[in-house]
C-alpha cells in the first residue's frame, strides 16, 4: 500500500454499473465533484466483518452525517456490479450508494490495492476510509498494517468524531416485531415522533419465538432494546421514554 492520499484528487476512473435492465457509466466527477463524500472500502462484499460492522454503522448514521453536510456515503470494493447490487439487496442498505471497482483501477489508483490470493480473493481493496471535498481527499482512516483484516480506525463512529468531535451519538435501538402487531406499530411510531432510529427484528424472517425466548425471556412482542438494555414492550417503551 502507498502513503496516505490526503490533500491529493481521486483517481478519475468510469465505473460500468448495472442499474435494473440498463448499464450506465459513471464518473469519479459525477460521484465527488462540488460535493462533500463518505468513502469507505472493503475487502468484498458478503464478508463477516464488512457486513457485520462496517456497512451497517455506515448506514445507520447516515443522517447524522447529513446534518454535518455529508452529501452522500459511498461504498467501494473490488466485486463485479452484481455482487454488490445483490449485497445491497440483502443489507437493506438504502442510505448507501455502493460503487463496483470490479477491474481495481480506482482502488489501485488510491494505493490501496492488496494480493489477497491466500484467502482465494486475488486483488482486494484493503479497508480504509475517507472524506473527500470535491474531488480532494480530506481525510484518510486506513486500516493498519497487521495480518488478517484489522478493523480499527475505518468504522463510522470514528468518521463521525472526525467531522463533528462534539456530537453525542444515539444510543442503538433494536425492536422484535411480528407483521399485523398494533402494539408493534404503536411502538415504532412513537420511536419515530421521537427522532429515533431503530432497526426492527421481525420474527420469521429474522429471527423466530426461539430467540426471542432466548434472549429477552418472554414470547409477546414488541420487545425493545435500548444501548443494550431491555426494555420491554410498548406500554414499558412509553414509560421509559417519559422519564
Amino acid at each position: 500500500m502507498s502513503l496516505n492520499k490526503e490533500g491529493q484528487t481521486v483517481p478519475k476512473v468510469t465505473f460500468p454499473i448495472s442499474q435494473g435492465d440498463i448499464w450506465v457509466n459513471v464518473t469519479t466527477d459525477e460521484i465527488f465533484k462540488d460535493k462533500s463524500i463518505i468513502v469507505f472500502s472493503l475487502p468484498g462484499a458478503f464478508t463477516p466483518t464488512c457486513s457485520s460492522s462496517h456497512l451497517p454503522r455506515y448506514n445507520e448514521l447516515q443522517p447524522v452525517f447529513q446534518q454535518y453536510g455529508v452529501d452522500e456515503i459511498v461504498c467501494i470494493s473490488v466485486n463485479d456490479t452484481f455482487v454488490m447490487n445483490a449485497w445491497k439487496s440483502d443489507q437493506e442498505a438504502e442510505n448507501v450508494t455502493f460503487i463496483p471497482d470490479g477491474n481495481g483501477e480506482f482502488t489501485a489508483g488510491m494505493g490501496m490495492l492488496v494480493d489477497m490470493q491466500d484467502n482465494g480473493f486475488g486483488k482486494r481493496s484493503w479497508r480504509y476510509s475517507m472524506l473527500v471535498k470535491n474531488c480532494v481527499v480530506e481525510k484518510m482512516f486506513i486500516e493498519p498494517n497487521e495480518p488478517g483484516d484489522p478493523f480499527k480506525v475505518s468504522d463510522a463512529d470514528t468518521m463521525l468524531s472526525y467531522i463533528a468531535p462534539n456530537h453525542k451519538t444515539q444510543e442503538s435501538i433494536a425492536v422484535f416485531t411480528k407483521p399485523g402487531c398494533p402494539f408493534c406499530a404503536k411502538a415504532k411510531q412513537v420511536l419515530t415522533d421521537k427522532g429515533l432510529q431503530y432497526e426492527e427484528i421481525v420474527l420469521g424472517k429474522d429471527a423466530t419465538t426461539v430467540s426471542l425466548r432466548a434472549v429477552t425471556g418472554r414470547t409477546t412482542v414488541p420487545q425493545v432494546f435500548i444501548g443494550g438494555m431491555h426494555i420491554g414492550g410498548s406500554d414499558e417503551l412509553d414509560a421509559y421514554l417519559a422519564q
